[in-house]
């Protein structure tokens, strides 16, 4: 991400390319992932939801300063927490689980929809090609597919990226209310108890990059998936 960029690993184009898709993360992906966590929980029976103002796809009432610069540095990050009331629920503990899934798996839905869009430009560009008049209108069509794909391809990898890193089962991330279904009542209220000390934990692994690994390692099987890149 920008750090990358800061050391070297960037050229100029493809810090663009990185901050584009970044901008359209924070402004659209990252309220679509708060979205849904706040529609599931109303369709599971929390009724405040209308109320609290977090059914909505705009951004603003979503972003969190902190989640978006390290969506900037890192290539992952948060939005503010939908606040849900568990008391809702038939089932507290396992709704609570289903709801914070449904974060994760849009951004895998979001991220299927960019490989959708990059496989269809893999199997209609070589149809048209021939049809192009000049070699400078090929070669300027190329150029322009190129950075697409180029676009889609970091579009769906920080898409799965924040799936992976919102799956981490580490308070207060989507991956910790999954892990709760699972756990006695006395373990989950110990993480709600201590939950601002895991969060300075995640921080710390965080900027010392040591999440980066398994992060990259689990991320790029999901990649391949989502790009579709087994077809064709």
């Amino acid at each position: 991400m920008l750090l990358d960029f800061l050391q070297g690993g960037f050229s100029l184009s493809g810090a663009v390319i990185h901050i584009a898709v970044i901008a359209l993360m924070i402004f659209l992906i990252l309220p679509v992932h708060e979205f849904a966590h706040a529609g599931v929980a109303l369709l599971l029976g929390d009724k405040s939801i209308k109320s609290r103002g977090r059914l909505s796809l705009n951004p603003l009432v979503h972003i969190d300063i902190m989640g978006a610069l390290c969506m900037l540095l890192f290539g992952f990050g948060w939005a503010k927490a939908v606040p849900i009331n568990p008391t809702y629920f038939k089932k507290p503990k396992l709704y609570m689980g289903i709801v914070a899934l449904a974060g994760p798996v849009s951004n895998i839905i979001c991220g299927l929809l960019g490989g959708v869009l990059m496989l269809i430009i893999r199997l209609v560009f070589p149809l048209i090609a021939p049809a192009v008049a000049s070699v400078e209108v090929y070669n300027v069509l190329v150029k322009i597919l190129n950075f697409v794909i180029t676009f889609l391809a970091v579009y769906i990898n920080i898409n799965v990226t924040l799936a992976v890193f919102n799956l981490l089962p580490i308070p207060p991330l989507d991956g910790s209310k999954i892990l709760f279904v699972l756990l006695p009542d006395k373990a989950v209220e110990f993480c709600y108890r201590y939950q601002m000390i895991f969060t300075l934990v995640l921080y710390a692994l965080l900027f010392t990059g040591l999440l980066n690994g398994p992060i990259s390692f689990i991320s790029g099987y999901l990649f391949d998936f989502c790009s579709l890149s087994f077809i064709g």
